[in-house]
């Protein structure tokens, strides 16, 4: 049996809610979000490089809830899209924000949504249930990034280059990264209860 808690997400039980604490940490994230993106390994052929991105989104997502999870990455695509060099190696500009990556960064916002709405239902308090939630938000993730590759790039004219090239190159970093969010969440969470015991 589960252990019950005053507030939905790890981040209300360990920070008082208010306007401000919200606001900071939203922030916080797309600035977490920001350093994730600037660990970057190219892919060959491809415009989307493999990045740490998608772990602060799932940790976003799962510890704020879905406004403020969603909210922390609209901050995050904001402060790109107005010239911070918060995007990938050190890029941003309102040309990287509606690039070839684009779908991806929309896919952020959608995906830390949902997995707020889940961990808002107590989906990140255990591994079997914050692995399904995590591997939701990241499917996701690929459903915007992987269309908006097939409608934005001239030279990916099928799905399958599309796949090949914004799909394919990511899902063993993805994985890791999925398992990590798995453990890490539910780990919070035992420590939260343990020091309120």
């Amino acid at each position: 049996m589960q252990p019950t808690y005053p507030a939905p997400t790890i981040a209300r039980v360990v920070v008082p809610k208010s306007a401000v604490t919200t606001a900071a940490l939203m922030v916080g994230f797309a600035l977490f979000t920001a350093l994730s993106a600037q660990i970057v390994i190219p892919v060959p052929g491809s415009p989307v490089p493999i990045t740490a991105q998608t772990l602060a989104v799932l940790v976003a997502g799962a510890a704020l809830g879905a406004k403020a999870g969603a909210g922390s990455q609209l901050i995050y695509w904001a402060m790109g899209a107005a010239g911070l060099p918060f995007y990938s190696d050190a890029t941003g500009g309102w040309e990287a924000a509606t690039g070839a990556t684009a779908g991806y960064l929309f896919g952020f916002i959608a995906a830390a949504w949902l997995i707020g709405m889940m961990s808002e239902r107590g989906h990140d308090r255990t591994i079997d249930s914050a692995l399904p939630a995590f591997l939701a938000g990241n499917m996701v993730i690929y459903a915007f990034g992987v269309t908006w590759l097939l409608i934005s790039v001239a030279s990916i004219t099928t799905i399958n280059q599309a796949l090949t090239l914004g799909f394919l190159p990511f899902v063993i970093g993805d994985a890791v990264k999925i398992l990590a969010a798995s453990v890490l969440l539910p780990a919070a969470w035992k420590m939260v209860s343990s020091l309120r015991d």
